[in-house]
């Protein structure tokens, strides 16, 4: 695991954003409901951490990476870069910011143009936001950072279906490190590969962290992973963060049932009674119509009637922060 970075500041900071989508019907498509996907979220990003995003499909982790970088256009609330107000600057003034983000999807073969070259594929950034002189500077610089990720510079003409899932990740990493962003989200970057090739990206990931002073936001459902990488954790259920600490407190103390939901189910090469998986009630609600109070009590091994009736405010400490009236202190 990376060093914590300690004094090192907020690189990113998020305040109340909410990203919620019609849901329309009828002839007239009229708006009869919203989809809370991201519904009040409030998250420090460190400068030179990895922040993992943890939670259940569907509880809107990729839609919140998206908000991050402006991907998708969030109704509510602010995204601070480097104390920027990202929600607020205006679409024609992105451009200069957009180098400064980048995200690496979870799928390589669709995030890279099958007709492209890799070459021109991790070159189309560069040129965009004027890195290098010349097609000469940025072919050279192509074939430095494809050398560093264990790629074979002399293969750069080739196209994406010549490649393996594994390779085409690490082009795809290529291209965001290509236009030296100082942030970048991962969503689920590692979760489509065997496990000795994820191994290889992560251990790339964290020298790549080291090597360029990146920030990371990893979003994957696969607490083993995250443990091995992340400086932080935040966990999410239905559009809200409902626990956020260090690794270590989120993996030796959880206080949110929720937490202690998912880790009993990480697989132990030792299991015993306490690593059995605990119970959980009934289906994750609609985003469309959540419950009243605590979000997570209809299937709360622990509820009682208060948690249906209040909404528990995240709370904030210097070592993290928990959603939920019955956490232990």
């Amino acid at each position: 695991m990376n060093p914590s970075p300690g004094d090192k500041g907020n690189l990113l900071e998020v305040r109340g954003l909410r990203t919620w989508f019609p849901i329309r019907a009828g002839i007239l498509q009229r708006v009869t409901g919203q989809i809370r996907a991201v519904d009040g979220i409030e998250l420090n990003v460190r400068r030179g951490e990895t922040l993992a995003l943890v939670g259940e499909s569907g509880c809107g982790k990729s839609t919140l990476g998206y908000s991050l970088l402006r991907l998708i256009e969030s109704q509510e609330g602010e995204v601070l870069f480097n104390g920027q107000d990202l929600c607020s600057v205006p679409p024609d003034e992105l451009k200069d910011l957009r180098r400064k983000l980048q995200i690496v999807f979870q799928d390589p073969m669709a995030a890279l143009n099958p007709r492209s070259r890799v070459r021109d594929s991790i070159a189309e950034g560069m040129e965009c936001f004027g890195i290098g002189n010349n097609d000469a500077e940025r072919t050279q610089r192509v074939a430095e950072l494809m050398e560093r990720v264990g790629l074979d510079p002399r293969q750069m003409d080739r196209y994406p279906h010549e490649f393996s899932g594994g390779q085409r990740q690490r082009i795809c990493v290529v291209r965001a490190l290509a236009v030296e962003p100082e942030f970048i989200v991962l969503d689920e970057s590692v979760s489509a590969l065997d496990v000795s090739i994820q191994a290889q990206m992560l251990n790339l990931l964290q020298g790549l962290q080291e090597e360029f002073g990146l920030t990371y936001l990893f979003i994957t459902h696969d607490l083993g992973v995250v443990r091995y990488i992340a400086d932080r954790v935040a966990v999410m259920y239905l559009g809200q963060i409902v626990e956020e600490g260090s690794a270590d407190q989120i993996f030796e103390s959880p206080r949110h049932p929720y937490t202690r939901i998912l880790l009993s189910a990480v697989p132990s090469v030792n299991p015993d009674e306490r690593t059995r998986p605990l119970r959980v009630q009934g289906e994750v609600p609609s985003p469309s119509n959540p419950p009243s109070g605590c979000r997570f009590h209809p299937r709360c091994p622990d509820a009682i009637e208060r948690c249906s009736l209040e909404m528990p405010e995240l709370e904030t400490r210097p070592e993290g922060g928990v959603r939920c009236i019955l956490a232990p202190e």
